[in-house]
């Protein structure tokens, strides 16, 4: 679009806006009519490690939220010399899963547990056993139940139960509802019905019906809608909570909120059968979309949906760039002292360019850069570790090859269960994330990995922000009719190709090598855990 067409769509309030709360980064992206991105806007935040919860405070989120705004906003003002006050449609999206419980007065009864958290091990297991249905540590049905097997005194009292970015729409618009992405992390969804699964929330509450509590799940979780749904608008009260200056207005369609797996598929148009996406930042996950359901269950893969309900097989890894990008930090570190400043992404690009020497198998070199557990290896807790073996080929190529294999072998770990198991079948899988910033290395290792194409479009840079904008769009720019799926393909990403990359022989045999070795070295970081504190 051209600047004045820009300044046009921004004064008629003709473009959308997304709103995503990632692990370290609030990002707010506005699109155009031409669903390109004309402004963004962020905040780095950190969730911190307090009485053995990783969390996030009340205050941290809303800072956060209103900073990345602000920050968009001022960028128009600057780009375009006109003041923001409306748009077409706004969405937020975050984190999925986690713990969010408030009370009848819209109070946090304790503090904000992540998806980071691996403290519902016993829950979960016996929430798997009694659905036949995998329960992951990480959803919100385990987290509660592990807070009722716990004793714990807060349970009594929830009024409300939502993921994070339920909880940010609800204090926006005042309704209490999820997308159905997301609402699949919360308990599992009937694919049939498109809504929570009743058989199993009926198992659930006779399960805990000696606790005699004062209510049953239905009563306290979020309802479910589908992408393009009513999902209420912006109330007065939610504009100033966004937008203190008072400039945005009220009234404003918004979005059913996602988590920021189903962004991720949405931003690289993979939300059809045969089709995935792997998201890799500070934790990584990969999507599959089915053609039909698997016929074993299995704690290293869950079974969500789409934003349109469709079932999906997720493989998600709590750990994957935090350990690599403390490496480059460190190597910036010594070259400051040697005189020697560069700038990061240039250093990012040397070290990832430098892994290419390697030798295809890593050269006898390991990393575990599990800072948190990693349930998909078997891991309540982690310890980020290095090791290799007394004949390795230990060099600098090596090194950096082990990095950023290593950032890869949890997910390769679930994903061979899919592929090889279940006989799962993509035509191609989508990447995008940090990993994938540097052209090339990142993605043809994930090729190999999975011997699959892997594809990473233009766009991919964008991220959930921007696929939680396209929602937004989606809302209110549907034709009568029109799916999402359609909307994407035939609107949003028409010509769009992306750059493709088949899996390399020498790298796909390589990386099978260091997977072998990966699995059998665990047992090093299983005494890492319980001897290093």
């Amino acid at each position: 679009m051209e600047h004045n067409e820009i300044v046009r769509a921004i004064t008629e309030g003709k473009t959308s806006l997304g709103i995503e709360l990632g692990s370290t980064r609030i990002k707010a992206v506005l699109i155009g009519p031409d669903f390109a991105p004309i402004a963004s806007g962020s905040h780095d935040w950190e969730n911190r490690f307090e009485n053995g919860i990783w969390t996030y405070s009340v205050d941290d989120i809303w800072n956060g939220v209103r900073d990345s705004y602000a920050k968009l906003a001022a960028s128009v003002k600057e780009k375009y010399g006109v003041v923001l006050k409306k748009t077409s449609a706004i969405g937020f999206s975050a984190m999925m899963h986690g713990y969010m419980p408030f009370d009848a007065n819209g109070e946090l009864l304790v503090p904000f547990r992540t998806w980071r958290n691996t403290i519902t091990e016993e829950a979960a297991a016996i929430l798997t056993k009694e659905f036949s249905f995998n329960i992951p540590q990480r959803w919100s049905i385990a987290h509660l139940y592990q807070a009722i097997l716990n004793g714990e005194e807060h349970v009594k009292d929830i009024k409300y139960l939502t993921t994070l970015a339920g909880y940010v729409h609800w204090k926006l618009t005042g309704r209490f509802v999820l997308g159905i992405g997301d609402a699949s992390g919360v308990f599992p969804v009937d694919m049939n019905t498109l809504d929570y699964d009743k058989e199993l929330m009926a198992k659930f509450d006779a399960l805990i019906k000696d606790k005699n509590l004062p209510w049953k799940l239905a009563d306290i979780i979020p309802a479910a809608v589908l992408a393009g749904e009513d999902a209420g608008v912006l109330t007065e009260e939610g504009a100033r909570l966004l937008d203190p200056s008072g400039n945005l207005e009220a009234g404003i369609p918004v979005a059913p909120p996602e988590g920021d797996a189903g962004t991720g598929m949405v931003a690289t148009n993979s939300i059809a059968p045969r089709t995935g996406n792997v998201s890799a930042g500070t934790s990584i996950f990969a999507m599959i979309v089915l053609e039909r359901p698997l016929k074993g269950v299995y704690p290293e893969i869950d079974i969500v949906t789409t934003p349109t309900g469709k079932m999906v097989a997720m493989v998600h890894c709590n750990n994957c760039t935090s350990d690599l990008n403390l490496w480059v930090e460190m190597f910036a570190e010594l070259l400051h002292e040697a005189g020697c400043d560069i700038p990061m992404w240039k250093l990012y690009d040397i070290f990832y360019f430098q892994s290419e020497k390697g030798d295809p198998d890593c050269g006898g070199l390991m990393s575990y850069g599990y800072l948190s557990g990693e349930h998909v290896t078997g891991f309540n807790e982690g310890r980020p570790l290095f090791v290799r073996e007394s004949n390795c080929r230990f060099n600098l190529a090596n090194f950096t090859r082990t990095i950023l294999f290593s950032s890869l072998g949890g997910l390769k770990t679930g994903l061979d269960i899919l592929f090889q198991k279940e006989n799962v079948k993509v035509d191609i899988i989508y990447g995008h994330g940090g990993l994938f910033k540097t052209e090339r290395v990142g993605q043809s290792y994930l090729a190999a990995a999975i011997n699959a194409p892997v594809s990473v479009m233009k766009t991919a840079g964008e991220g959930g922000p921007w696929g939680m904008a396209l929602l937004a769009s989606y809302l209110v720019n549907k034709e009568k009719g029109e799916s999402l799926e359609s909307f994407l393909s035939q609107k949003v990403f028409a010509g769009e190709k992306g750059v493709t990359l088949e899996p390399n022989q020498k790298d796909v045999e390589g990386f099978e090598a260091f997977s072998e070795r990966y699995k059998r070295y665990l047992a090093v970081e299983r005494a890492a855990v319980e001897n290093v504190k």
